[in-house]
C-alpha cells in the first residue's frame, strides 16, 4: 500500500500500515474513553488477517487517525450479499479531534479500502456510530437494518459498501431494501 500523504496544521501526516499498539491511545481517547486501554484491549486487531492503517505525524510520530479491517461475516442478511469474495469488517475508527475535517479520516478510509480491494475482499461494513453516518455516507457506504445502542459508546447502525463500486451496486442496495 503506497503511502498517502496530508499536510495539516501540525506537519506532514503519513498514513500507512502501522503496528496495532501504536493505535490505542487514540482509540481510547476517541472511543472508549469510559474504559481503560487495558479493558478496551486490541478491538479487533488481533483477528486473522486484520491490519491497522494510521495517519502519523511526522513532527512526532502520534498517531491521529487510525482504522483496523479484518476479513468477517457480517450480520444476518447482509451477508447474502457476498456470495463470490469475502467480506471485511471495518472497525476502530477515530480521528484526534484537534485535526478532524481536514481530510485524515477519508484518508485512512481510502487506504483501508485499498488494502480490502487488494486482499480480494468484496464488501467492507462496519457498525458505525450514528453521529459518523454522513462521513461514511460520504465514502459510498449505506446503511443497513435499524438502529441500536451500544451503551456507554451511544447509538450505531450497520453501514456497508462493495469494493468495487463501478458495478452498479447502488441500484442493488436499494433493490435489497437496505
Amino acid at each position: 500500500m503506497p503511502a498517502e500523504l496530508i499536510d495539516s496544521p501540525e506537519g506532514t501526516i503519513e498514513i500507512r500500515l502501522i503496528e496495532p499498539s501504536l493505535a490505542l491511545r487514540l482509540r481510547h481517547e476517541v472511543l472508549r474513553p469510559h474504559q481503560s486501554i487495558e479493558e478496551m484491549g486490541l478491538m479487533g486487531s488481533d483477528q486473522p488477517g486484520a491490519v491497522v492503517i494510521g495517519g502519523l505525524l511526522s513532527t512526532s510520530g502520534e498517531v491521529v487517525g487510525t482504522c483496523a479491517v479484518a476479513p468477517e461475516e457480517p450480520p444476518g442478511a447482509l451477508g447474502e450479499l457476498v456470495t463470490d469474495r469475502p467480506a471485511w469488517r471495518l472497525r476502530s475508527m477515530a480521528t484526534a479531534p484537534r485535526l478532524r475535517s481536514r481530510g485524515i479520516g477519508a484518508a485512512v478510509l481510502r487506504a483501508a479500502l485499498a488494502h480490502v480491494k487488494e486482499s480480494g475482499g468484496a464488501l467492507v461494513w462496519c457498525n458505525a456510530r450514528t453521529a459518523a453516518r454522513r462521513f461514511y455516507e460520504g465514502a459510498g457506504f449505506v446503511a443497513f437494518g435499524s438502529e441500536w445502542d451500544e451503551g456507554a459508546i451511544g447509538p450505531h447502525i450497520v453501514m456497508w459498501r462493495r469494493t468495487d463500486e463501478s458495478k452498479g451496486n447502488r441500484d442493488e442496495r436499494r433493490a435489497k431494501g437496505s
